[in-house]
């Protein structure tokens, strides 16, 4: 049975069983005060601010039986799989692969690199972890979407413009249909906050729609299994 979210620029038909959570890069180095985030200078509150939200539609996906998963970006601990021109770019003094406040900087199984105690994933729900920006680079996402039959994705995570705008587009010229939940999102530049919200729902939803956890809660509700019900 189909539903719909309230969404701009118009409502999106979904269906619980071929709709999936996907939550990209909500980690410790990037959310958390004294983390590399805020090494580099920027207020992570402006982060932060996504946590409530996204802890309340993740409760909800999970109510209704979604298929939920979490990405992590970070490399191998010899860095074989970090680009030499990501390495060296912006000219750090503390980049990645080195020691930062939180262990060695985007270093798969440091403490940075976890994901927040709010939004911790349960046993059972899918960690991708990733090298790149996209969440489908070099990653087997595609794969677990196709064997579950998912077509519709809602997107939460950060950063606005940068993961979860590179993944949004890589699912969009992948045939998914993607919602973006704007107080899901978040950017450590308010102007890039705005303006890659914009650019999702542009042009009759160039790259897919844009709603509100609260929007987004509510169809959830609505398409949540009763009580003896799988799946």
């Amino acid at each position: 049975m189909p539903f719909a979210f309230d969404a701009e620029p118009y409502a999106l038909e979904f269906e619980r069983k071929t709709t999936a959570l996907l939550i990209i890069d909500m980690q410790r180095d990037f959310l958390e005060p004294g983390g590399f985030g805020e090494m580099l200078g920027n207020d992570v509150s402006l982060l932060r601010a996504a946590i409530g939200p996204c802890q309340r539609v993740l409760a909800a996906a999970r109510e209704a039986g979604l298929l939920v998963m979490h990405t992590r970006e970070g490399h191998r601990p010899d860095l074989a799989d970090a680009p030499p021109a990501k390495l060296a770019r912006g000219g750090l003094e503390t980049g990645i692969g080195a020691e930062g406040p939180m262990g060695r900087i985007l270093i798969r199984g440091e403490p940075g690199h976890g994901i927040i105690p709010e939004l911790a994933p349960k046993p059972g729900e899918p960690v991708i972890d990733k090298s790149g920006k996209g969440a489908f680079y070099e990653t087997d996402l595609e794969l677990m979407l196709r064997n579950n039959d998912i077509r519709t994705i809602i997107v939460c995570g950060v950063t606005t413009e940068v993961c979860v705008h590179t993944t949004v587009r890589e699912a969009n010229d992948r045939g998914y249909e993607c919602l973006v939940l704007e107080d899901c999102v978040g950017s450590y530049f308010p102007e890039f906050q705005r303006v890659g919200i914009d650019m999702i729902k542009a042009q009759g939803g160039i790259f897919g729609w844009v709603s509100t956890s609260e929007k987004a809660i509510a169809g959830l509700n609505r398409c949540a299994p009763q009580p003896g019900h799988r799946r």
